[in-house]
């Protein structure tokens, strides 16, 4: 532990705008939990930044005290990357500013901003760029692993649409990075996590989209299973960039379109958005209708912005989660068979196994273009472990291990940095790929003394 005088932290305090939380500040308990209720840090202090003043305040102060330091957008991170032990925490939640310029179709975003708070915005004026499915994530975070949701068939990566960024870096300097400015540190940044500093603004580029698209959820009993993901494999390759369908594995939530007896039973689902004209999205769903005898559906129209929270009850903070992921170019037979005998065996009712759909548009980027290499994967697959009590955390974990291991043989090998827990940083190499020295190079020139380190490390080598 590093000890720091009062005197030192009353002249930091003094030079603030934000506010300065310490363990016996009212609120510090509320303001150190995260969404994933694993993770349980105990930082010395937690300054609540205001702007860019408060993060460059708080960069030196961690470095010139030697204090661990660790960044928080929105929290969301799987890993718990937004709290440390005994260090400084910058929360950058209040800086959530989101301004959108409709005629050039750029939104400049703050790092405390949440999905939510990005489309809301953007929304107001048709326009959208791609995002994640859960609208409480941080924006920050979400893109500086790389990023994708629903629209990412058709726009890329979240990391395919920043134009630029501002960013503080280790030295306490406040950087602006774009393809003709701080090009290699623009590069780094476009997936390389919060490793190389605090991001204080993001600009992104807009596209039309909504304000209403065509989708929902089509429900099929477990005992389909096996043919109708064959069936979504087979179909995919047809598939327009404007529809993105996701396969879910789970027992039934009690949504009100399912009669109460499939409540709490084995099925799946496909998920599903079309952002093309409203009026074509009934053909462009309608061979997912056909992949079996579906116990309900809801498909319709609906604002963008409603689809973007849809998924939010089933991903509200306060659970016990841990992941584990595989990138996927094909759902082969042995990985759906593997799948099925885990949900047979789903330890809760929250655990589910998911085949994100993204391709199209995020393979036609080159592997070299950012520091996000993984444009091979047609599907990013997820084992998403999910329970209440601390009890069950041995099971639980073990579940997701398990099937992780079971499906390792029809995986590509790479992992998508965002979706990695906290032990896994011998999958660094993994993540990163063929840029992993490129970005460790970035690394040894903005942050050689690893001041940024509570993240999936790249490690310096100077």
């Amino acid at each position: 532990m590093v000890t720091i005088s009062s005197s030192a932290v009353d002249e930091f305090r003094s030079g603030l705008r934000g506010q300065l939380m310490l363990p016996d500040t009212s609120g510090f308990d509320t303001a150190r939990s995260v969404w994933n209720a694993m993770i349980d840090r105990s930082p010395a202090m937690i300054l609540r930044c205001a702007g860019v003043a408060d993060v460059r305040r708080g960069v030196a102060f961690a470095r010139d005290n030697g204090l661990p330091l660790a960044v928080r957008g929105g929290g969301h991170n799987i890993g718990g990357s937004a709290l440390c032990d005994d260090g400084l925490v910058l929360d950058l939640s209040a800086m959530k500013s989101v301004r959108i310029d409709p005629d050039a179709q750029r939104a400049y975003v703050e790092p405390g901003a949440t999905l939510h708070d990005l489309d809301h915005e953007a929304q107001a004026f048709g326009l959208a760029t791609p995002l994640g499915i859960n609208s409480t994530t941080g924006v920050a975070g979400l893109t500086l692993g790389g990023g994708f949701g629903w629209l990412s068939r058709r726009y890329g990566m979240t990391i395919d649409n920043l134009v630029a960024a501002d960013i503080v870096t280790a030295d306490g300097a406040l950087r602006h990075a774009s393809a003709t400015e701080n090009d290699d540190l623009f590069w780094a940044i476009r997936g390389g996590g919060g490793n190389f500093g605090v991001v204080t603004l993001f600009e992104f580029a807009l596209h039309a989209v909504g304000p209403i698209v065509y989708g929902g959820l089509v429900v099929l009993p477990l005992a389909d299973a096996r043919e109708a993901l064959i069936q979504y494999r087979d179909a995919v390759p047809a598939m327009p960039d404007e529809l993105a369908v996701w396969a879910v594995a789970r027992l039934a939530p009690p949504l009100p379109f399912l009669s109460p007896d499939v409540h709490g039973k084995p099925v799946l689902v496909f998920a599903m958005c079309y952002s093309g004209p409203v009026e074509n999205g009934p053909t462009a769903v309608q061979a997912v209708r056909g992949f079996g005898q579906p116990l309900g559906e809801h498909l319709g129209p609906m604002p963008y912005e409603m689809w973007q929270q849809a998924f939010d009850p089933l991903l509200a903070p306060g659970a016990r989660n841990y992941w584990k992921s595989h990138n996927l170019a094909t759902i082969d037979d042995g990985l759906i068979d593997a799948l099925i005998r885990a949900i047979d065996t789903l330890p809760s009712a929250q655990c589910e196994i998911f085949f994100g759909l993204i391709g199209a548009q995020t393979q036609r980027v080159a592997v070299d273009a950012t520091a996000y290499p993984s444009r091979e994967t047609q599907y990013a697959m997820n084992v998403h472990g999910r329970w209440d009590d601390a009890r069950d955390d041995t099971r639980c974990v073990a579940w997701a291990r398990d099937f992780f291991d079971a499906s390792r043989p029809f995986a590509l090998g790479s992992v998508y940095v965002n979706f990695m827990t906290e032990e896994e940083g011998g999958r660094i190499a993994d993540a990163y790929g063929p840029n992993y020295e490129r970005l460790v190079a970035a690394k040894n020139r903005y942050d050689p003394h690893n001041l940024f380190c509570h993240n999936q490390n790249i490690r310096p080598t100077v």
